[in-house]
Formats: C-alpha cells, sequence, structure tokens
C-alpha cells in the first residue's frame, strides 16, 4: 500500500518571514533541527512544522547518555518507533513521540526521547514534493517490483525498513553508488552490490523479492530524499537538499564539496572499507570551523562527541582533517546535505533582533523566541578588562551546560581567544545566562542571520584580490571584518559601508575618522547580492589568516542602515519603521567620533537614554538624553554632541524597529 499525503500552503508567515501565494518554498517550513532538554514528563516541542497537517518524519537521538536513535513519522503513526542503530522490527511505546501537532510534536516520559536533565537533538523531516517522501508497503514477493512515490523527483536517497520482523536491516540506495550498491544505515559495513533497490524514477522506485525490501507479507516503510531539485525560494529554482558524494584526499585542507548553498544538516559515510561510522553533523549543535564538531552516529547510540570532521561555508562544506571517517585519502564518501534557513526575508524585526538586559545568576534562561546567530554582549558598568564582545554560533558557542566557545573583543586588536564562561546552552529559542556573567549587569544584542538582514561568513585570506561568497541576498550596505588569528598584518576591525564607498573604510575598534582603503582593502568594487570583494590588503585579506565578517542591510520595515548629515538641531532619522527603533548605532565618519548603541532594553525613551561605545572599555553613560523615540525611526536631540549631530557632519548608522 502507497500511502498519499496532501501539501498545503507555507507556513512562514506565522514564523514572522514573508510569504508566497504559491505552495511551500522555503527550507524552514519543512525542515527543522530543534535541541531541547528532557524534563522526565510530557513536552510539548514547537518546532515550527505542521506535522500534523502536511506529514512528515521525526528522529530523536540522546546527546548526554547512549540511548537509541528514535524514528516516529505520521505514515506508521504516533508512538511506533523505529531504531536505526539496530534490525529490530517496530515498536509501539506509548512515552515515546505522542503526538504530531500542527508546529511539532509532543513526547512522553520515556527515557530515550525525554530523560530528565539530558540533553537531546530532533531532526524533523516534513513530506514536501522535491525535498522529502515517505511511503509504507506491503511486500509480495515478486522481484522488480515498482513501489510508487510522490517525491516530485527522482530520489537523490531512499532508505528501506521492514516494520514487521527483527533481524531486517536498514537497506540504503543512494545515487552516488555503482549500479545496485546498497549501504546498511545501521552498520559501518562497506558498499555491498545486490539489486535490492534500484531504478528509482520520478514516480517510482523498483525493489528485489528478498526479505529487506519485498518478503511477501510483510511490512515496510521507505524514506525518500530528492537531490537538487529545485522547488524552493522565491523563484522556485533554489535546491534545499543534495545527495553526493567526494573522494578523501587526506589532507589537512579536504576537497571542497560545492552545493550552491550553506548546509545546516550533513550526513556522510565512508562506502569504501568498513570500518567508519555514519556521521551526522548540524548547525544548531555545532559545525565549528576548525574546530571540535558535534556528532552523533545514526548506526550507533554512542552518545554526543566531539572532533574536528568538517566545515562550512556560504556555498558547501568540505572535510577539516584528516579523520578517516570523512576524509581518508582515495576513500570515496557519500553525503546528504540540507540547506540552512531562513530563507525567507522577514517582515517582524522581533524574530530576528531583540535586546536583553539582565542581572541574572548562572542559569537563568533567556528567551529570544528564535535561535541566536550573533550576540554582542557589554558590560554596563564598564572597566579596562569588559570591552563589548562578539559570540557567534558559526565560530562555536555552548549548546550545553559547558561553556565553550571563542569571543572577539569589539574595542581592541586581540586576537580570537577561547572563552571557558561567554556562552552557555544556545539552543533555539534562547540561551542561559553564562558564569562569565553571572549576577553582571548586561546587555545582551542578539541576531538571528535571515536574507536581506543579517549574515555572517568565516573565510580565510590569500593574500590577492579575490572575492568572498555570501548569503544576504541583497547588497550589503554595512560590512565588519576582524582577523582571529595572530597576524603581522592590521588587526583592527575593519568595516565597509554603502554611503562611503570602497575608497574608505572605518574601524570598528577606534573613534578615527574615515581612512583611505585605495584598492587594498574593497578591490575598488562595490559588494554585490553574492560577494564582497577584498584586496590584498592586510587588514581583511592576509595569506593564511582566517577572518570573519558580519554583513548588514536594509531590510524594509525591520533595519535600516543608512547615513545622515548632522543640523546641530533635533533631527529625525525616517527608517521606515512604523513603532521606533529598538537598536541604534551611529559613528561619525568626516571626524573623530565613537561608536554609539542604544537600544530599548535599556531604554530609548523621551528621557535620559544609556549608551555602551563599541570602540571602549568606558563605563555605561546613563545621564545624557542624545537619542529619542520617533515612530518612523528614531530622533536626534539638539543637545547630541559634535560626535553624533554636528551641523554639516557626515555620519553612518545602524537602525533595527
Amino acid at each position: 500500500m502507497t500511502t498519499v499525503v496532501t501539501r498545503g500552503a507555507a507556513s512562514a508567515q506565522a514564523l514572522g518571514y514573508a510569504s508566497s501565494s504559491a505552495p511551500v518554498n522555503y527550507i524552514e517550513d519543512i525542515f527543522s533541527t530543534y535541541l531541547y532538554t528532557g524534563n522526565g514528563a510530557t513536552q510539548t516541542i514547537t518546532n515550527g512544522i505542521d506535522l500534523s497537517g502536511k506529514g512528515g518524519l521525526t528522529w530523536i537521538k540522546g546527546r548526554t547518555q547512549a540511548f537509541n536513535h528514535t524514528l516516529v513519522d505520521t505514515v506508521r503513526g504516533a508512538t511506533n518507533l523505529l531504531v536505526s542503530n539496530t534490525s529490530a522490527a517496530q515498536a509501539t511505546q506509548a512515552n515515546s513521540l505522542t503526538a504530531f501537532t500542527s508546529t511539532g510534536f509532543s513526547i512522553g516520559a520515556g527515557s530515550i526521547v525525554n530523560y530528565s536533565g539530558d540533553n537531546f537533538a530532533s531532526w524533523t523531516f516534513r513530506e514536501q514534493p522535491k525535498f522529502f517522501d515517505i511511503v509504507t508497503y506491503t511486500g509480495n514477493g515478486v522481484a522488480g517490483r515498482t513501489i510508487s512515490h510522490n517525491l516530485g523527483s527522482v530520489p537523490g536517497c531512499i532508505i528501506v525498513k521492514q516494520t514487521s520482523a527483527a533481524g531486517q536491516d536498514w537497506m540504503v540506495y543512494h545515487r552516488s553508488l555503482a549500479a545496485n550498491g546498497y549501504l546498511l544505515l545501521n552498520s559501518t559495513g562497506a558498499v555491498s552490490t545486490y539489486p535490492y533497490l534500484y531504478g528509482p524514477t520520478s514516480t517510482t522506485f523498483t525493489v528485489d523479492s528478498s526479505s529487506p525490501v519485498n518478503a511477501n507479507g510483510a511490512t515496510y516503510v521507505a524514506y525518500l530524499f530528492a537531490h537538487d531539485a529545485g522547488g524552493f525560494g522565491l523563484t522556485g529554482t533554489d535546491n534545499v537538499i543534495s545527495c553526493g558524494s567526494y573522494v578523501g584526499n587526506g589532507s589537512s585542507t579536504g576537497p571542497v564539496v560545492t552545493l550552491g548553498y550553506e548546509p545546516q544538516w550533513v550526513l556522510v559515510k565512508r562506502t569504501t572499507d568498513g570500518i567508519e561510522d555514519w556521521e551526522i553533523y548540524d548547525n544548531m549543535r555545532g559545525i565549528v570551523p576548525a574546530g571540535a564538531d558535534k556528532i552523533l552516529y545514526p548506526n550507533s547510540g554512542l552518545s554526543e562527541q566531539s572532533a574536528t570532521r568538517i566545515q562550512i561555508s556560504a556555498t558547501g562544506f568540505s572535510p577539516d582533517g584528516t579523520a578517516g571517517s570523512v576524509n581518508a585519502s582515495g576513500k570515496t564518501y557519500i553525503y546528504i546535505a540540507i540547506r540552512r534557513g531562513p530563507m525567507a526575508v522577514p517582515t517582524d524585526a522581533a524574530k530576528v533582533y531583540i535586546p536583553i538586559a539582565s542581572t541574572s545568576a548562572t542559569g537563568t534562561v533567556k528567551t529570544t523566541n528564535f535561535p541566536v546567530d550573533l550576540q554582542i554582549q557589554g558590560y554596563r558598568p564598564g572597566s579596562v578588562s569588559t570591552s563589548p564582545r562578539f559570540v557567534d554560533r558559526l565560530r562555536g558557542v555552548s549548546t550545553n551546560t559547558t561553556e565553550t566557545g571563542p569571543f572577539l573583543l569589539s574595542s581592541a586588536t586581540d586576537v580570537e581567544a577561547a572563552s571557558t564562561n561567554d556562552t552557555r546552552f544556545w539552543n533555539n529559542t534562547g540561551f542561559q545566562q553564562p558564569s562569565g556573567w553571572d549576577g553582571s549587569d548586561v546587555i545582551f544584542w542578539n541576531f538571528r542571520r535571515a536574507p536581506g538582514f543579517f549574515d555572517e561568513v568565516c573565510y580565510t585570506g590569500t593574500g590577492s584580490a579575490t572575492t568572498i561568497t555570501h548569503n544576504l541576498s541583497v547588497v550589503p550596505e554595512l560590512i565588519i571584518v576582524k582577523s582571529r588569528i595572530a597576524t603581522a598584518g592590521d588587526p583592527n576591525w575593519n568595516c565597509y559601508s554603502a554611503a562611503l564607498g570602497t575608497s574608505f573604510y572605518m574601524r570598528l575598534n577606534q573613534n578615527l575618522a574615515k581612512l583611505s582603503a585605495g584598492s587594498t582593502y574593497w578591490n575598488s568594487t562595490s559588494p554585490t547580492s553574492t560577494v564582497f570583494s577584498v584586496g590584498d590588503g592586510n587588514g581583511i585579506n592576509t595569506s593564511g589568516v582566517t577572518y570573519v565578517a558580519y554583513l548588514f542591510a536594509t531590510a524594509a520595515g525591520v533595519s535600516k542602515v543608512g547615513s545622515y548629515t548632522g543640523t546641530g538641531t533635533t533631527l529625525q532619522i525616517d527608517c521606515g519603521f512604523t513603532a521606533g527603533s529598538r537598536f541604534v548605532m551611529i559613528k561619525r565618519t568626516d571626524s573623530t567620533g565613537d561608536w554609539y548603541v542604544w537600544d530599548s532594553a535599556r531604554g530609548i525613551v523621551a528621557g535620559n537614554d544609556p549608551y555602551l561605545l563599541l570602540n571602549s572599555t568606558a563605563v555605561e553613560v546613563t545621564s545624557t538624553d542624545y537619542v529619542d523615540t520617533y515612530s518612523a525611526g528614531f530622533e536626534i536631540s539638539s543637545t547630541a554632541p559634535a560626535a553624533i549631530n554636528a551641523n554639516g557632519g557626515a555620519y553612518i548608522f545602524l537602525a533595527i524597529a
């Protein structure tokens, strides 16, 4: 029996993103990696995926302990679980995944999905043409039988499991294997050859008469994954899932896998030699450049491990080191990669930015209602050792109570420093107060990467003019670049501003006026919606030096990157907002002036407004009234100093609604 699932309209609007009248066409509507902590009772997980109405699969794995993998789908029904690391038949557990909802799923008190105090990862795949499909059928024992599916494209990978009897392996077809090649998901085994699964088309796949795929009277489930089938994005042509292969080179710099997008989830398996596990990586748990990636193993109940394995880029990924599981010389590997979201342009600023002022104790939960990608931490009392700090998911943060993650000081030229206490338990809805700020009076400015608003790129300098690919999807208007490691070149924070053009640059860690860039910084070439250019300047492109770049743009009603000319009198800055600004950063460009930051959590009001300086360790100033409320943006007071509002002065700003 083949089960057909009816699809419907997108849920992007409910998440605060721009939508289309076409069917679902954003990855955030159909796939989620969601982290949670067990409570030993019941929980409802809200990941924004409509499972009850559209159908799909949820895959759960305990990170803390050696629990089995749990796979439950809407076709077989809640509480009916399969375990990817064994050959066991389907089992019914009333306290496992108990229900599918229009925004996620619910779980019971079972240890395998909800052990109190343990950390869990869940991956949800929603049924959607050109992404993922589920088929159930009853075997008839006839070789060459064709099974219909609704993937709407030729599958790149098919995983089949007999559900009615124990002892039957998980059979894996992958487009990159040789004819009749197959792998076992529950095994480290190398690729073998036998026509268990073969001949997939856009409507069917073919099975043999053998027990693993088609024994007479046995029941089966098949999970089908698309490959570069398009169907997504505003034009309906973007790919969101790829099934491919590469050959390892055994070098610390592995082969580059070009996907055409930045992945958020990657499954890798070595196919030659049966000695390596299947490995799953995702950006919520952590995929860190040249750092300890978080790994889970579909063929093993082993708890989450940390090791240097892969690194991601704006256009794909590559093995990061010589580990045999991802990059042994001459060995072949297959993968499934899923595109990072969100893909839709935000329309609600609260979904991509929130300021949080706190004096809480270590471990206090701070709710953002979105996964934080960049956090700027500002210590309000100030001291010589408390510059504002940049921490971000791409360079590595803590996703449990083990506090890790590097930081950069915005007022200094210091290289990236490894932290033991600056990030704690970053998940899908917020973070916990880290011990480094235990009880401290601190402001957290939290940003989410989203098209048209904010993006981040890590890259390695080449020493010669080149372009750096980004996923902002529009032309960046403000770019902040910082070297991450020691270098004989320029260690300053160097900034591009569209208002100044490619002839100039600014320094975030200094109060200097604009500086002449020549061709050494931006290569005399304006950025585009897909790349920005760097010259041979030591500040942003020294050979072998690693860098991080933060890119901002104007998103209608959400953010505004702009400039203004001071008047020395009250000045209203129209950003196109409707309820004023919750974040304002200002820098004078034609003369000296600090990088001022105000926010609504500390107060943007009619009276005094506290500010901090990104280029300074100075104490927060609370006794001035330089910026006031204005519904369309923000208002600059006539009492503001020359660094903010000199008559004829030139200024740049970033404001967020």
